[in-house]
């Protein structure tokens, strides 16, 4: 199967378990909404881009806004953490071109440790932002500080779960450029 076949349907079967799963989960609703639809952007081959990083994660976020009717949150979330992709991936993955031979990023490609921080730094990004962004309109500090928390540990703990229960096969990148 193509890449872009495969995160085609990655951004389909996110946006509706988002959407119809997980925003309707009654007993977290009031303080935790579990997110998990990011972790499409956070999946995507490293030998993207940039520019597209931003352009697929701003199109994933006005999609969600979109069946959401949030006027832009989940955009402004998922560019800032398309912007912030690169330089974590640059910062946690060797330097050494010989050991860099996977697609994207896994806990098999990476490493377990390296993984779970990347993960959880983006993952924290972009319930901060997210969530910031949505406090501006109420404005008690330790309730925000308590929902990102909460946000965050809820969303990380799906990601694992995810990462570990469905395991992408990796293909190594080949040397034809």
């Amino acid at each position: 199967m193509s890449e872009l076949l495969k995160n085609s349907i990655r951004f389909v079967v996110f946006l509706f378990v988002q959407v119809y799963v997980l925003n309707n989960v009654p007993p977290l609703h009031q303080f935790v909404v579990p997110y998990l639809y990011f972790l499409y952007i956070l999946w995507l081959p490293f030998n993207m881009n940039r520019f597209a990083i931003l352009v697929v994660g701003f199109i994933f976020g006005l999609s969600l806004d979109a069946y959401t009717k949030t006027p832009g949150l989940h955009a402004a979330a998922c560019v800032l953490i398309a912007y912030l992709r690169p330089f974590m991936v640059n910062l946690l993955m060797a330097k050494d071109t010989s050991e860099f031979n996977y697609v994207s990023p896994s806990a098999k490609s990476m490493g377990w440790a390296p993984y779970a921080t990347y993960v959880f730094v983006l993952t924290l990004f972009h319930n901060f932002y997210l969530l910031f962004l949505e406090w501006l309109q109420f404005g008690n500090f330790l309730y925000f500080i308590g929902k990102v928390s909460a946000t965050t540990a809820v969303s990380f703990l799906m990601i694992m779960i995810v990462e570990m229960l469905f395991p992408r096969k990796q293909r190594f990148r080949t040397n034809t450029a």
